[in-house]
């Protein structure tokens, strides 16, 4: 199993990372969170984990140990696959899931795209006991970006999200004036489509 990746950071979305170790180009899927605390530096490292499928072989990048943590600890529920795990972490921060899962409250994850009343009760369920296993996490700070809308947009499609109907929800909320990094604006989209 590939533990972490450490390298030069060639390309970075919202939702993945090229990191350029020894020559090789290893893509890697992340998460809002993880996107946020990587910044521009030309070396990265991230904690992985390795998904064999049958018809891909996926690796999915943390900044830190805790995320990766509780990626696993969401994919060990029955029904939450790697995707919906990633979309779990894109819309709520870790410690906001953590807190969800703690205090039982099946109205927040349900507000995640993918997760209906009965995955959410599944999650609080398998995992109440399991959660406080997990790291904590520490607080996020976002560099700013004068391409916020096209990376909010570009995350989004990538994300399953239709281009039109994401577009829409973007201008919405952008109307409100706020200054919203790339991150805010990603999850506020996603409670609202």
């Amino acid at each position: 199993m590939i533990a972490q990746i450490k390298g030069k950071l060639i390309d970075k979305t919202p939702t993945y990372v090229v990191i350029d170790c020894n020559g090789v180009g290893y893509e890697l899927k992340i998460s809002l969170n993880t996107f946020s605390q990587i910044g521009d530096s030309e070396n990265c490292m991230l904690y992985t984990h390795f998904v064999v499928r049958e018809d891909a072989q996926l690796l999915y990048g943390f900044k830190q140990t805790g995320e990766r943590e509780l990626f696993r600890l969401l994919i060990s529920v029955s029904g939450v696959g790697s995707a919906t795990a990633m979309m779990i972490l894109s819309s709520l921060s870790p410690n906001e899931t953590k807190q969800a899962i703690l205090s039982g409250d099946a109205s927040t994850l349900k507000s995640v795209k993918g997760i209906g009343a009965k995955s959410a009760e599944r999650i609080i369920i398998d995992l109440r006991d399991k959660i406080g296993k997990v790291d904590d996490t520490t607080t996020i700070s976002s560099p700013t970006n004068n391409t916020i809308k096209e990376e909010a947009l570009s995350a989004l499609v990538m994300l399953g999200f239709g281009k039109n109907p994401a577009e829409k929800t973007l201008n919405k909320i952008l109307l409100s004036g706020e200054e919203l990094t790339v991150e805010e604006l990603i999850k506020r989209t996603l409670k609202n489509l």
